[in-house]
Parts: C-alpha cells; structure tokens; sequence
C-alpha cells in the first residue's frame, strides 16, 4: 500500500513531466507530438492564469499598498469618509467563519461518508449521494435566504442578539461546505480494495477497526484534499456570508456578534466605492484573500505529498 501511494506522489510524476517537455524521441509520431504540446500549453496556460491574476491584484491596489503598507493587515479602523483602511477585522472574520464551519463540518461529512461508502446499503448509498451532489449545486444565494429566514430567527431564540453574526455564517458555511466532504471523501473511500477490507475482517477485526485501520490510512491523502477544498471553499464564500453574518467591521470574542468577511466587504462596497484609494483598497482586501487561499493550497499540497509518500493514496 506504501508503493502504491509513492507512486501516486508528486515526486512520482516528476520523472513524467520531464519526458513532457523533453525533446522528441526519434521515433516519435507527428501525432503524439502535437499532442504533448497541446497539454503542456494547457497546463502553461492555468499557470499564466493564475501569475496574471496575482499580478493585476498587485497591480491595481498600488495606492493602498504606497498608502498603508503591511501596518493594513494589523490594523483594525475601517472608515471610507476619512480614507483610513484595516483589514483585520475582515481576516478575522473570514478565519473564524471557516474555523467554525470546518469544526461542524468535518465529523459530519466524513461520518456521512464512512456511513455511505461501508454501511449503507449500495442501492441506499447511491441514491444519497446523487441527493448530496444536488444539494451541493444549489446556489449559495439560495442557501443564504435559508439563513435568513430559518436560520437566524432559530439563532435569535437560542440567544443570540441579532440572530446574525459569526456564528450563523459558520453555520450556514458548513452546511455549504458538508456536500463537498461528503461526496469526495465517499468516492475515495470507495476506492479501497476490498480484498484489503476482507482481509482485515478475517483476522477478526470488527467493522470500526477495519475502517480505522485500512479504509482511513488508505484514503487519508484524498480525504485530506477534499478537506482542503472544502476550506478554500468556505474561505471565498461570498452572498450566503454576507446575509448573515451582520457586516460590521469589528473584532469580538463572542461569535454570536455580527461581524464581516474579506469576501463580504468586497461585495457590499465595491459598486460604491468612491475614491481611487477606496477602490485599491478592496482590490488589495481582494489580494489577502488571494494570498491566503495559495497558503492553504500549499499547506495542502505539501500535506498531501507527505501522506502520499508515507502510505496514503492520492
């Protein structure tokens, strides 16, 4: 099981991507040619993308950049009359809101997956996760409205002043984010072999430890990469965040206050932005957020290929 998910790696694909771009083989047809070009220009053409995205954020928040420097990430005044910018309470509304929704989230969707993928019925397990792909299609606009008029009044009874705030975003978020463990984690799940399970059976392990001890070390790199996607996810939500979570840009530690996300001041006040440096400002809100999510995304890939290389599949 080692091997095979070395083989899986990122260092295992090294040796491939140098034959990629390596010159052509003597013997190499015109038509596998073009096609290895054809997919190194696609590749190429993702990473531009991503260079050329990162490169006009940079760009277009030069003011803000010239005007706070890095002093805008700590600071915590966000006042557009007097042109005074922080982006601390927006971080920490957007860490707090994904912190919350990965903690519902994660027991739950990997719960509903071990239950679909080693429990449940196949005939059972299907039709659930056809229902769960539908629900994680459902707009997140849709979902917001759901916070609104179900999920915020439920707050308000349970306490909350407002009924929005930090706490309702997090909420909504892991019921955005669950489809997504869910059905990844299912899939991966399903990939173990089951000449693995029965083996682990017949030595006289009980169902729990044959998932504990082969399906979760097995499928642990997968798992971990619809984890990971399921927090990027969470982290550049957008309209369902910003109905609920009350938009007022200050720190609390009592997350049924309102509060704002990086993603929720961009969508409330760029249309209304009336200053050049206003306007730069929430492009460089814009590129925290972008920086933050490649962080996760290397976090992730490095996790992965760990795991990857100690055993797990990817």
């Amino acid at each position: 099981m080692a091997d095979a998910g070395a083989d899986r790696s990122i260092t295992g694909h090294l040796p491939f991507l140098r034959r990629l771009i390596a010159s052509p083989g003597p013997h190499e047809r015109a038509g596998d040619r073009a096609f290895r070009w054809l997919v190194l220009a696609f590749g190429g053409v993702v990473v531009g993308l991503t260079l050329a995205l990162a490169v006009e954020l940079g760009m277009s928040s030069r003011l803000a950049w010239h005007a706070f420097g890095l002093r805008f990430l700590w600071t915590s005044v966000w006042d557009p009359v007097q042109e005074s910018f922080g982006a601390l309470p927006f971080i920490w509304g957007t860490l707090v809101t994904s912190a919350i929704a990965m903690a519902i989230a994660v027991p739950l969707g990997l719960g509903s997956a071990i239950f679909l993928a080693e429990l449940a019925p196949r005939r059972i397990s299907d039709a659930c996760a056809f229902l769960i792909e539908l629900l994680a299609a459902i707009p997140t606009v849709i979902m917001g409205l759901l916070g609104i008029f179900i999920l915020a009044p439920l707050m308000r009874r349970l306490g909350a002043p407002y009924g929005v705030g930090v706490l309702t975003a997090g909420i909504l978020l892991a019921f955005i984010i669950v489809p997504y463990i869910t059905s990844i984690a299912r899939e991966v799940m399903l990939t173990v072999p089951r000449s693995l399970k029965e083996a682990c059976l017949a030595l006289g392990a009980t169902r729990w430890e044959m998932v504990r001890m082969v399906v979760l070390p097995y499928a642990r790199s997968g798992i971990l990469g619809a984890l990971f996607l399921a927090l990027g996810r969470a982290l550049g939500e957008t309209m369902a965040v910003t109905m609920v979570i009350g938009n007022r840009p200050e720190i609390s530690a009592a997350i049924w206050q309102p509060g704002y996300t990086m993603a929720a001041v961009i969508a409330n006040e760029f249309t209304e932005a009336t200053s050049d440096l206003h306007v730069h400002t929430l492009v460089l809100v814009g590129l925290v957020l972008f920086g933050i999510t490649m962080v996760v995304n290397g976090v992730a890939r490095l996790m992965i290929h760990r795991l990857g290389a100690g055993g797990g599949t990817a």
